[in-house]
């Protein structure tokens, strides 16, 4: 007979305190448990997890395994992310909204997403967004070559947005990560943006490779700017990180290219929400330019 999932350990943080993460998490599952108006052992025994350890739980000092909650939720009727506290299952609306949308195809969730967007947001108007240019894409992609050739062409401001990331937290990109962490990281990037859409009413701005990676942050991105996604093969962005003298991507890490296949991949979608996408694969500089600016004129309004 297979051993039941253990809670592990009881968890506490130095000093005896408990960790409040798990305080909450013991809250949700007794909540949800008399929601469905079950006892502690008729959930135990429908989860098939130890009393014991469920108890420990809903006190706040267990520290349970991923089996474990993938077992309660089950028998809870219940996701995963409800149970260990996403905000989308913070609240009936919030839960209801989600089982309407459960299922959409991905043309009906775009469409729910730009009535809310149209409803709660504060879009920049079309006029408004097409006399702002960002470029989107991974490293190597060719953002800030081409974006500097587009506002020398069209006599508007280029914004470097890594840059304006580094002036505000006063380091650089990499001393960020390292001193603050990735979610320091984060504002600091939602903050460049702000105040670039404030601060430059035409302009050419290159984005980060991960900007996608913060819905909020790109959202922002999507609603103020005529967004470019400038796309190439794995190959070519790699060979072109390398020729800028950067020999970060493989050192010591021969695997590299399958990571940034991976990388590519996960972010594939969210590039492709841009307005436009634009292949610079097998294209040099120049080429690349003429091309893009030629796209580009007459639908946005700096290239008119």
């Amino acid at each position: 007979m297979a051993a039941k999932p253990s809670a592990g350990p009881p968890a506490e943080l130095p000093g005896g305190v408990k960790d409040p993460f798990l305080i909450a998490l013991g809250e949700r599952t007794r909540a949800l448990r008399a929601r469905r108006g079950l006892t502690r052992k008729g959930l135990a025994r429908a989860a098939d997890v130890s009393e014991r350890h469920l108890a420990n739980v809903e006190m706040g000092v267990g520290n349970a395994s991923i089996q474990f909650l993938r077992q309660v939720a089950l028998a809870l009727n219940c996701t995963l992310a409800e149970l260990v506290g996403d905000e989308t299952a913070s609240s009936p609306e919030w839960l209801m909204i989600r089982e309407i949308l459960r299922g959409r195809t991905k043309p009906e969730l775009a469409q729910a997403r730009g009535a809310l967007s149209r409803m709660f947001g504060t879009p920049a108007s079309q006029a408004a967004r097409r006399q702002r240019v960002a470029l989107v894409g991974l490293r190597g992609a060719g953002k800030s070559t081409l974006g500097r050739g587009l506002a020398d062409q069209w006599g508007v401001p280029f914004v470097e947005l890594n840059r304006q990331i580094e002036s505000g937290a006063g380091c650089s990109l990499a001393e960020i990560h390292s001193l603050y962490g990735p979610q320091a990281y984060r504002r600091y990037e939602k903050r460049a943006l702000e105040e670039a859409i404030h601060g430059f009413p035409r302009a050419v701005i290159a984005t980060p490779g991960g900007i996608v990676s913060e819905p909020a942050t790109f959202g922002l991105l999507l609603a103020h700017c005529y967004t470019v996604w400038l796309r190439a093969t794995p190959e070519e962005h790699m060979g072109r990180v390398l020729a800028q003298g950067d020999t970060r991507p493989m050192n010591g890490n021969a695997e590299a290219m399958a990571d940034l296949r991976r990388i590519l991949d996960s972010r594939a979608a969210f590039y492709a929400k841009a307005d436009m996408v634009f292949d610079t694969s097998d294209k040099s500089s120049d080429e690349a330019l003429a091309a893009l600016a030629e796209r580009l004129r007459g639908t946005v309004a700096l290239a008119a």
